[in-house]
């Protein structure tokens, strides 16, 4: 082990000790996207001890511009992103645990997969995962650190509870839809994904090797296209009294009050479409019914089929994602028409 992390144990900020506390360290990895890939691969690389990745999607070509830990292999096999994670980072060091978790992190999956965690990485692309996940640190007491990005604009922030402002003392409500840029609407560029990230990694190292006075209590936002680099001091901030989460501990987002029901993704003009499975979906007689409308092809993990002009990608759980719309009622009609109710 010294040897594979010799460069990092020399960093005084780690040492041996902060290595020997990274090596024994069990990391939540919420969405394999962009950002996720770069967390993943730096955390597998500075070798944590284990790394649960959830994830709900699967590997699209538009997703290779800035997701680094994907290939045209991948897209061709029809990998969810999980597995294809798990499969590269393997590879980079058998020494670290990757456990795959092909799901929606939700109000009832988070239950199973947080506790026992000592961080949360936010690898995702909406906010209601985001109060989800801040809801579920909080009554677990698990640090967590959120991270966005769109266009070359992006934004960190770390969470300690019971030590910083959780993320609805600093924003309490989710923005309205439509008030954001979407990577839809604005695009992306791969080198802020990489900064956000490194921002991201650099205070999960702090938090695994101990030095929790290092962490950040700034709120960090970059524009790496306007060279905008700014920080918001929360250092003199306490936990607000009144915050629904932490200070009320209501955790209405972890009740599964505010769950939607289908969610547009991010940059990929498509809808998911959730369906609770009581058994896990059988792809065979799916694909025959549906090879008279279209082509069709699966694997182990995941059913594809391209009709009238749409994708429907269709998981073991039930859920489906319909790529070629970003109309939610359609997408519903869609999967009711060709997968069912």
């Amino acid at each position: 082990m010294e040897q594979r992390y010799s460069r990092q144990i020399l960093f005084s900020g780690i040492g041996p000790e902060g290595q020997e506390k990274l090596g024994s360290s069990r990391v939540l990895l919420v969405g394999c996207g962009a950002l996720g890939s770069v967390l993943a691969e730096i955390v597998v690389r500075a070798g944590v001890g284990r790394l649960t990745l959830a994830d709900r999607d699967y590997v699209d070509e538009s997703n290779l511009q800035r997701q680094s830990l994907y290939t045209e292999a991948d897209c061709r096999e029809g990998l969810p992103k999980a597995v294809a994670a798990g499969r590269r980072l393997r590879a980079m060091n058998s020494g670290v645990e990757v456990v795959e978790k092909v799901l929606d992190v939700d109000a009832r999956s988070i239950a199973d997969i947080l506790p026992g965690s000592d961080l949360v990485l936010d690898g995702t692309d909406n906010f209601e995962t985001r109060y989800l996940i801040n809801d579920a640190s909080i009554k677990w007491n698990v640090p967590w650190v959120y991270g966005a990005c769109v266009g070359a604009y992006g934004i960190c922030l770390t969470i300690l509870p019971g030590r910083t402002p959780c993320l609805r003392c600093v924003l309490e409500t989710m923005p309205p839809p439509g008030s954001s840029p979407t990577c839809d609407t604005a695009g992306i560029i791969g080198p802020i994904v990489h900064a956000v990230a490194a921002l991201q990694a650099a205070e999960a190292l702090k938090i695994l090797a101990g030095k929790l006075g290092k962490v950040s209590r700034k709120l960090v936002t970059l524009d790496l296209w306007e060279n905008r680099i700014s920080a918001t001091d929360l250092g003199k901030l306490q936990a607000d009294p009144r915050c629904p989460a932490c200070g009320l501990r209501k955790f209405e987002y972890l009740s599964g009050e505010h769950e939607s029901r289908p969610q547009v993704l991010c940059g990929r003009n498509s809808v998911q479409v959730r369906r609770t499975a009581g058994a896990a979906v059988e792809f065979e007689s799916i694909a025959r019914r549906l090879e008279r409308s279209g082509r069709v092809s699966f694997n182990e993990h995941l059913l594809r089929a391209e009709l009238d002009g749409i994708e429907i990608a269709l998981f073991r759980d039930g859920r489906g994602i319909v790529k070629g719309t970003s109309d939610v009622e359609e997408a519903r009609r869609l999967y009711s028409k060709y997968i069912g109710n």
